[in-house]
Order: structure tokens, then C-alpha cells, then sequence
């Protein structure tokens, strides 16, 4: 399961209810159709069902006006662990990949009003924000990830959020 976008980034008083719905539909409300839709199909056979959501909604709170973001990627690690435990009677595995900062176009769907200044807070990071590799990481870190808990592998994997991010979020968390 993945759709994700940033959406609007602006302080809480600021936000548009309009744009925190559009945020939490295309995010969370998306997760779960997708996972209740598919139920049908695996409950037969078993399978893996993995989300990606992001560091941003569990351990990384410091992108200041992401409170739509942030929240609804929270939402999908309750929500994957809610299911794990549900459809683990079905051999159906969740899991939940949460990525750090990976370079790909989900700039292209953030809009950050300008009032975000009024509530940063000023926070300095040592030399780069990416400890392990000092850049973001790449899509295929992810789909490696996403691959090993597709397979048989993983079998006895369910209901854990698993971050790819180069210990970026053990830097800003």
C-alpha cells in the first residue's frame, strides 16, 4: 500500500480543514480501503500486506506544519498493527515501512505556506542530516526492503514498523 502526499504544510491554526482532509484521504483513508479490499483475495491463501508510511508519523516530529502528514502516516503504523493482529488468524502478514528522506517527486505535491516560520522552532543538526550515508537514500533501499517482506522470507514477520532512513531519524527524533 503506498499513496502519500505531503500536502498542505502550514501551522495548525492555519490549516485548512479542506487540506487536512485531502492529506488524510489520500493517506490514511486510501490504506485502509486498499487493505480492505484486498482481505477477500488473500484470506484463502495468506500473503503480506506491507504500507509504506514514514518516519514522519512515529519517531520524527520536526518538520514543522506537517501536523496533516504527520498524522495520518501515525494513523497507517496504528492502523497496519490494528490489522496484523486481526488477519494474522488468515496467515495474512502486515507490516509497515517507514522510510527517512528518500529523493523522489512527493516535493512536487507539498505547498508550505510562509507562516510556517512563525512556529519553527530554531534547531541546529550536526553536518548533515543523514548520518549513515550522508544523503538521502533511494527509492530501491525501500522496494529491497519491500521485497524481502513480500517473500516467504519473512514469514514470521507481522505487526513491526520498519524504518529505512540511515539513521536520520535517530539524529532528529
Amino acid at each position: 500500500v503506498n499513496a502519500g502526499i505531503n500536502g498542505t504544510m502550514a501551522p495548525i491554526e492555519m490549516l485548512d480543514i479542506e487540506d487536512w482532509d485531502l492529506t488524510l484521504n489520500t493517506n490514511l483513508r486510501s490504506t485502509f480501503a486498499t487493505v480492505k479490499y484486498a482481505i477477500p483475495f488473500m484470506k484463502e491463501q495468506g500473503g503480506s500486506i506491507i504500507i509504506t508510511s514514514s518516519i514522519n508519523g512515529n519517531r520524527v516530529f520536526s518538520n514543522f506544519g506537517a501536523a496533516a502528514y504527520s498524522s495520518s502516516k501515525a494513523g497507517q503504523v496504528s492502523f497496519m498493527k490494528m490489522a496484523a493482529l486481526e488477519l494474522a488468524q488468515y496467515a495474512i502478514r502486515v507490516n509497515a515501512v517507514c522510510p527517512g528522506s528518500i529523493d523522489t517527486n512527493i516535493g512536487d505535491n507539498t505547498y508550505k505556506s510562509d507562516a510556517i516560520e512563525e512556529v519553527k522552532i530554531p534547531v541546529e543538526f550536526p553536518d548533515g542530516s543523514h548520518p549513515l550515508e550522508n544523503a538521502p537514500g533511494k527509492p530501491e533501499q525501500v522496494a529491497n526492503l519491500v521485497l524481502f517482506l513480500a517473500s516467504d522470507e519473512s514469514f514470521h514477520v507481522t505487526g513491526a514498523e520498519i524504518f529505512v532512513d540511515g539513521a536520520e531519524s535517530l539524529l532528529r527524533g
